[in-house]
């Protein structure tokens, strides 16, 4: 049976809750178009509450990451799968802190001069190093959210994760499709075919998993299924014969 893991399941929901902050420019006044704009354009330098945006992505990382390393520290783990998954929550966690740490230094979709000079390469570095770290930050929790879903399907079939994730990671999936293609389209010089709509959808559907992923844990496993040690005796019984006189 799978133990109790309180101190994970905390981290990965105060994870989640942090990561949902952009819902907060509901009530805060950005102006940044919601169906339009990078989440990650709220916390540019130069946007009014980009302070509050990169101190809630940093805690919304580090939290993840420290979930991720804890559960790797617990040994033994119950397969590859699993260890890759935690693995992967590490790096969505610690490539989410490090996007914080190197914001856009304004919005491009939303200030024609701010696009121009990224089109032009005149703004900082820090431009292209954000979309490396957001790139790798995607790919990290894309890899957890498929691994540790199967591994919740294998473990613990009756676990939230184990019911929903699979309808989740698919929903993931459309929503990246959806996001690059309306990368692709605003690139072309088209309207970004609702970037902000879908980007939106792609990060809250992280937090809905993470969340799941925080309920799981403390779930047991269905009763009858554990991992069971071999005794050495049963092989003795098998291989043994009547008048095998070992102890």
């Amino acid at each position: 049976m799978i133990k109790p893991r309180p101190t994970t399941a905390v981290l990965l929901a105060l994870g989640a809750l942090t990561y949902t902050a952009w819902a907060l420019e509901v009530v805060l006044t950005t102006d940044l178009a919601p169906a339009h704009t990078y989440v990650s354009e709220l916390a540019a330098r130069n946007q009014p509450h980009g302070t509050l945006f990169r101190t809630t992505d940093l805690l919304a990382g580090t939290l993840a990451g420290a979930a991720g390393l804890l559960e790797l520290l617990r040994l033994p783990s119950p397969g590859r799968w699993t260890r890759a998954g935690w693995a992967a929550l590490v790096l969505f966690g610690a490539a989410t802190a490090v996007d914080s740490r190197l914001p856009l230094s304004c919005a491009p979709t939303a200030d024609p001069a701010c696009a121009a000079q990224e089109r032009a390469g005149l703004l900082p570095a820090a431009h292209s190093a954000h979309s490396v770290s957001s790139t790798v930050a995607l790919c990290g929790i894309l890899v957890a959210m498929v691994a540790l879903t199967l591994t919740a399907r294998r473990y613990t079939p009756r676990a939230p994760l184990a019911r929903s994730g699979p309808a989740l990671v698919t929903l993931e999936l459309a929503a990246t499709a959806w996001t690059l293609a309306a990368i692709a389209a605003l690139e072309a010089g088209h309207d970004g075919w609702g970037l902000g709509v879908a980007q939106r959808l792609q990060v809250g559907v992280i937090a809905v998993w993470l969340t799941l992923l925080a309920v799981s844990l403390p779930r047991p496993t269905t009763p009858g299924v554990r991992l069971r040690i071999p005794d050495v005796y049963d092989s003795h019984r098998t291989s043994s014969g009547p008048g095998d006189a070992r102890p």
